[in-house]
């Protein structure tokens, strides 16, 4: 009898030939990820790849192992242009599922909500898991929705056009009264093929894709990108590109969490902490730009180090601007938390269960409000994180307060690690020669965005091109948190729910 073969074992910012990469039987593969699962493993990324449309469909998937500081790394290959759904058995990959049918045509059998992710057509022509006719485009969101049946169950549309300057999303509640029994949320109007734009790369197209994947996460994703070449390449950032790299990225957490604050307290009519985080976000904002010239980062992360560095000067006043900040944005919050009304509003409302979290997979604050140890930085560190340490922010309760408040820990410890890495920032060179990529070769990057855990795997051909590149935004694995916060709410508490995870429609779309 011949035995069931492990999964290939590497860390964060490792590189390993494709060759090493195991290929297993479907219901090996199955097993090792439910299996790692219910272990308490995490599915990091679950893609499918086909070397050319005539070819078959490879299934990939990269486990995370938080305890370890370990991932492992598989295949399948499909013979067939279906497979047994995962989904069943690891609530976790359902999304993924979806978008392997959409983008290669490929139909998991025993799906249990089967359906567009992002309304696309097959890029394998003749492949079509919906059994459209060849030429069909599907438009977006026209597919079927949930729905509860009752004499007094009523439906609410929501979007995908909104009263405001924001991305366009749909989202259904079927409803008692006010009782929300069920939100189900279709995305998919932001869909710009970002992981289609990268194959052939890397160019000089390709940094600036990965800066606008999600715009307010530029630094996340580039950095994501870029330890993702440096470990296809074999090279070393130097130590002070190292130190920026974090600084940038804890800038953004920064800017991005003091104004979540601040929108928070403006939906349960807090304005006093709205308008001043509002403000404060922007002296945020600003701090990237004294690295950069951009206020949110772009053109400061480039493979091998940074593009920018930071005299005496401006090292003086970026430390400045950091306490004068951290000050306002103190006495921001402390009205929040001092104002009864605010607690009242805030304490029960969109409770996602622990439970919940884990069959999801959730990452980021959503899950750390959930009382989960789940960060990137301490578990599977690289940069500077390998030597200085953020400690990670929880809370219990899994409610709109929890959200908040990991923010806010966050805030607190973000600006101490930045004071800490400009006081004791070290000499040298800010970049490093980055040679051609390794040919036939697998990378996996991950970084810890403000939002939470953001995944790039990258394959390259015997040429040493980009042949597939995944991207994992924190939103992906997120969405479906919100519409189970949402479950036996009051309708009315969707836009302070929906803030509390402030999730990125262009990061989910691509």
């Amino acid at each position: 009898m011949n035995e069931k073969k492990t999964l290939a074992v590497l860390r964060n910012g490792q590189a390993i030939p494709r060759s090493e990469v195991p290929d297993l039987p479907m219901a090996d593969f199955h097993q090792h990820i439910v299996e790692a699962v219910t272990d308490g493993k995490r599915v990091a990324a679950l893609f499918g790849d086909a070397r050319s449309p005539a070819d078959p469909v490879d299934l990939y998937v990269v486990l995370a192992d938080n305890t370890r500081a370990l991932l492992y790394t598989g295949k399948t290959r499909l013979e067939t242009d279906s497979f047994y759904s995962l989904t069943p058995d690891c609530p976790q990959v359902h999304l993924f599922e979806r978008e392997i049918a959409e983008q290669l045509g490929v139909r998991p059998e025993g799906h249990p909500w089967f359906k567009p992710v992002r309304f696309h057509s097959s890029c394998r022509p003749g492949h079509d898991a919906w059994g459209r006719s060849p030429g069909e485009v599907p438009v977006i969101g026209v597919t079927d929705y949930y729905r509860v049946e009752g004499e007094e169950i009523h439906e609410v549309a929501v979007g995908p056009v909104h009263a405001g300057i924001i991305e366009p999303g749909h989202f259904r509640f079927q409803c008692h009264g006010e009782h929300v029994f069920h939100l189900e949320i279709s995305l998919g109007y932001q869909h710009r093929g970002a992981e289609r734009t990268v194959v052939g790369g890397p160019n000089q197209r390709t940094i600036h894709t990965m800066e606008t994947v999600a715009g307010d996460t530029s630094i996340g994703h580039a950095l994501a990108y870029c330890q993702a070449v440096e470990a296809l390449t074999g090279c070393q950032v130097p130590i002070r590109a190292d130190v920026l790299r974090g600084i940038a990225l804890e800038l953004e957490r920064l800017a991005n969490h003091t104004g979540d604050l601040g929108a928070l307290a403006n939906d349960v009519a807090f304005l006093p902490t709205a308008a001043y985080c509002g403000r404060i976000r922007g002296d945020f904002l600003n701090l990237t730009a004294l690295l950069c010239g951009s206020r949110f980062g772009r053109g400061l992360v480039r493979p091998g180090g940074v593009a920018f560095d930071l005299d005496e000067v401006r090292k003086s006043q970026c430390l400045g601007r950091l306490e004068a900040a951290f000050r306002d944005v103190t006495g921001a919050a402390n009205l929040l938390w001092d104002s009864s009304a605010v607690q009242a509003r805030f304490e029960g409302t969109g409770v996602v269960s622990q439970e919940a979290c884990l069959a999801l997979g959730l990452v980021g604050p959503a899950a750390r409000a959930c009382g989960l140890e789940r960060d990137v930085r301490p578990d599977f560190p690289t940069g500077i994180f390998r030597f200085s340490q953020v400690p990670v922010s929880t809370w219990q309760t899994g409610d709109v307060l929890a959200r908040a408040y990991v923010r806010w820990l966050e805030i607190q410890r973000s600006v101490a690690f930045i004071r800490d890495q400009l006081h004791a920032m070290p000499d040298g060179p800010i970049r490093a020669n980055v040679r051609p990529l390794k040919p036939e070769h697998l990378a996996v990057s991950l970084i810890e965005g403000w939002r939470g855990e953001i995944c790039h795997v990258a394959l390259t051909d015997e040429e040493g091109r980009f042949s597939r590149y995944k991207i994992v935004d924190p939103s992906f694995h997120n969405w479906t948190g919100l519409a189970m916060a949402l479950r036996d709410q009051q309708i009315s508490d969707f836009p302070l729910c929906n803030k509390s995870f402030n999730l990125s429609y262009c990061g989910h779309d691509l």
